[in-house]
């Protein structure tokens, strides 16, 4: 009998021993941006786009170094906060992630960078477009959007030759995004002959913007720039028109949101617009039958960057698949030579990390939805 038992243990281990040589190598990927607070639909929608990407791997099959892998998801939540995103980006490190898609935005990206660098974990924001995040130089940095230099450029050509706006305000929420932005709108417009006839600060929590309206409505501007993310240009515009302001509003990307027409209201109109990094999705490559996937996985519609979140995780698989090794060592350096078709069209990256094709679309409200304009 004690003979038996020993031969049954015996086959056991084996057993388990064969199983444990054919079992999938699983590779974590991490994820990090705001999934709680008031732009945690930007966040989940990026985190959907990511996993997204990871289950597409998965479904397809992935072998490296001769062993079948299996991508897991790791997600953190970052709140948008600066602090918060370097001990984030910390646990991930610690965690073991061989890659990183996110952080959302550059207030975060920017310092949890210097935590990858030192790691030596290869990072790809989808939406993080401040210049100030590849101008660092870190070799474990990416983007695969266009950056707020190419955004200003293009809000205040517009602004300037087709709305002839001769009087623009510009208003920011001092966030590494949002005064970026701004920054790159005014030192546009200086450059087009003209500078702006007002300059205002807040901050990515206020509720309240009477003051500033006030002073700038004495100004008489035809034009109202603001710098920073919806939850606070959706009540700022509904206050400019408590206020009896007619300024047209523009806003950059973290305007271009359901969201902001959902807070916004009947303060939505004709007059408001937006540039978004990238292309619409009716015309990325792969737009439509992203859009359709999305739905279906999620239950929910795309809100902003999630097909450019999964275009940064796909970048990471192609560079290990090219490598043929999932360790950052080994696949860092295959990132500069990445070129690939993906859902927002071509992805390659520059010596600085940037994206080599970032386009920029400018919308207006019209129809109760953002419409491109051509």
């Amino acid at each position: 009998m004690k003979h038996s038992v020993r031969r049954l243990a015996v086959a056991a281990c084996l057993l388990a021993g064969s199983q444990a040589l054919y079992a999938d190598v699983v590779v974590k990927i991490g994820f990090a941006g705001p999934l709680t607070g008031p732009i945690a639909h930007v966040g989940k929608d990026e985190q959907f786009g990511t996993q997204l990407a990871l289950d597409d791997a998965n479904a397809r099959g992935v072998t490296l170094g001769g062993q079948k892998v299996r991508f897991e998801l790791l997600a953190e939540d970052d709140q948008a906060d600066p602090r918060t995103a370097t001990t984030v980006a910390q646990r991930l490190a610690d965690a073991g992630v061989k890659g990183v898609v996110g952080h959302v935005t550059s207030g975060a990206s920017i310092p949890a960078s210097r935590i990858y660098e030192q790691s030596g974990i290869p990072a790809i924001t989808p939406s993080s477009t401040s210049p100030k995040l590849t101008q660092q130089k870190f070799k474990t940095t990416y983007r695969v959007i266009a950056n707020d230099l190419q955004q200003g450029a293009a809000m205040a050509r517009f602004a300037t030759e087709v709305l002839k706006a001769k009087r623009i305000a510009v208003i920011d929420d001092r966030t590494a995004y949002g005064q970026g932005l701004a920054d790159a709108l005014v030192d546009s417009l200086k450059k087009l002959g003209t500078p702006p006839v007002g300059r205002e600060f807040t901050n990515d929590k206020a509720t309240d913007f009477a003051a500033i309206l006030t002073k700038l409505k004495a100004a008489q501007p035809d034009a109202i720039f603001y710098g920073g993310m919806d939850a606070q240009g959706a009540p700022l515009l509904k206050q400019m028109k408590q206020l009896g302001i007619t300024a047209r509003y523009l806003g950059g990307d973290g305007a271009c949101t359901a969201e902001m027409i959902k807070i916004a209201g009947a303060a939505m109109s004709s007059d408001v617009y937006c540039t978004q990094a990238g292309i619409p999705m009716d015309k990325m490559p792969g737009g439509k039958d992203f859009n359709e996937r999305f739905k279906k996985r999620f239950g929910v519609p795309v809100q902003l960057y999630a097909p450019y979140s999964y275009d940064a995780a796909t970048a990471l698989i192609e560079a290990m698949k090219a490598a043929n090794s999932a360790e950052p060592a080994k696949y860092l350096p295959q990132l500069q030579k990445v070129s690939f078709k993906g859902v927002t069209g071509n992805v390659a990256f520059d010596a600085s990390g940037d994206s080599r094709e970032g386009g920029v679309t400018l919308y207006q409200f019209a129809n109760g939805k953002w419409e491109a304009r051509p």
